[in-house]
């Protein structure tokens, strides 16, 4: 069986959840079977990149996007199956189907209706991206969703679906890359940020987006613990608005308690590994989250978390035995940063409780969430569509 896995993100250009997906997804599916990946970007080795029109050049990121795709279709027409991630490679899958006659497989690892937000950053391409995936989801032979939560997600959204067609492949963890590791002597990113490992040390990972919910945790951190330190590795914000407001929202809390430290750049994974394994607790304020691979990668390294609980979260984080679940709801921001910095300050004055959560996450991700558990019941989809 040959596979086109049609993607935005591959290595090394990688930024989210989606694109950690498809790169341990590929890696595992070798073993399996043949996998071309078409990505977009920038050139690179072991994988066929689709360059949008350049006379699109300025346009909406939507049309570019669309054009990518279509590079995408023509140099697919070798596969058996192709297998579409996200809303930016879903009518490359789709047209690819159409035009070939092959199966075409699709993960949800978001959906556009439920991210409003998008439309500060896309405006009108908004509209075209929520087309192009309910055009590519009602069609697809298979649609893949990363967690039972984001399945019910799926089917509610999208009606029209037959459920049959709906299969449940959660995101996975490879303990192997992510594990407890102490800072590496002479090359400690906690020391060059100047935190006190005598204090603990509350952690945050994620993009600024409207999504992972940087400005609930900042808010609720004017309520955490005097001792408690923040590190926020939050970058690649969506809007200038939304990097004005997480700005300005970081000087107020940093003029108002020690501790505070943001780090804006994209770290390697031995940087974030470091980070994760020496934080008390990570904190995950998403509002929305399929899965929520960050948490998974903090468990990994023997981490306590609190985290919200909507989406797929509660399929991860399992309250009160790896972390704390805080209930989340829009019509209350107030009431859910009070939760949160309560569920904070009460697991950072438990140590106990603390390091018992993380060792019982760390053995939840090597039981439950291998990658190569992953690849094989994606496989078995595989079959059942090409059958």
């Amino acid at each position: 069986m040959r596979v086109a896995m049609m993607t935005r993100e591959y290595p090394p250009e990688v930024y989210g959840g989606a694109g950690v997906h498809v790169t341990e997804l590929v890696a595992q599916l070798r073993h399996l079977c043949e996998v071309d990946v078409h990505c977009m970007g920038a050139p690179r080795e072991g994988a066929i990149v689709a360059q949008p029109d350049p006379t699109l050049l300025g346009a909406n990121p939507a049309l570019s996007t669309l054009s990518a795709d279509l590079n995408m279709v023509n140099t697919s027409g070798h596969a058996n199956v192709v297998h579409s991630h996200t809303w930016y490679a879903g009518m490359a899958g789709h047209l690819a189907a159409l035009l070939y006659g092959v199966p075409h497989v699709l993960t949800a690892h978001s959906l556009e209706p439920m991210r409003p937000w998008k439309a500060e950053q896309l405006g009108g391409g908004y509209r075209v991206s929520s087309w192009v995936e309910k055009t590519a989801v009602e069609a697809a032979d298979a649609v893949i969703a990363v967690s039972s939560g984001m399945r019910d997600d799926v089917l509610s959204t999208y009606p029209a679906l037959d459920p049959n067609r709906v299969h449940v492949v959660r995101n996975g963890i490879d303990t192997e890359v992510w594990y407890p590791a102490p800072p590496e002597p002479g090359e400690s990113v906690l020391a060059e940020l100047g935190v006190d490992m005598t204090r603990p040390i509350v952690a945050f990972v994620g993009r600024i987006t409207r999504q992972k919910g940087v400005p609930h945790l900042i808010a609720a951190a004017h309520r955490f613990a005097p001792d408690i330190q923040l590190v926020l590795c939050a970058g690649a914000p969506d809007t200038p608005e939304i990097a004005a407001e997480v700005t300005e929202a970081v000087q107020d809390l940093a003029r108002s308690r020690t501790g505070v430290f943001w780090v804006r750049e994209m770290l390697p994974i031995s940087k974030i590994r470091e980070i994760l394994s020496a934080a008390t607790v990570f904190a995950c304020p998403s509002v929305y989250e399929p899965l929520g691979i960050v948490n998974l990668e903090a468990m990994a390294c023997a981490t306590a978390v609190v985290a919200s609980d909507v989406g797929g979260i509660p399929e991860v984080v399992a309250d009160g035995h790896t972390g704390t679940l805080v209930h989340y709801d829009k019509d209350d921001p107030t009431g859910y940063e009070s939760r949160l910095a309560d569920a904070v300050n009460a697991v950072v004055s438990d140590p106990q409780r603390a390091a018992r959560y993380g060792q019982a996450g760390r053995q939840r991700c090597i039981d439950e969430f291998s990658w190569a558990h992953i690849a094989e019941q994606t496989l078995e989809i595989y079959r059942k569509v090409a059958s």
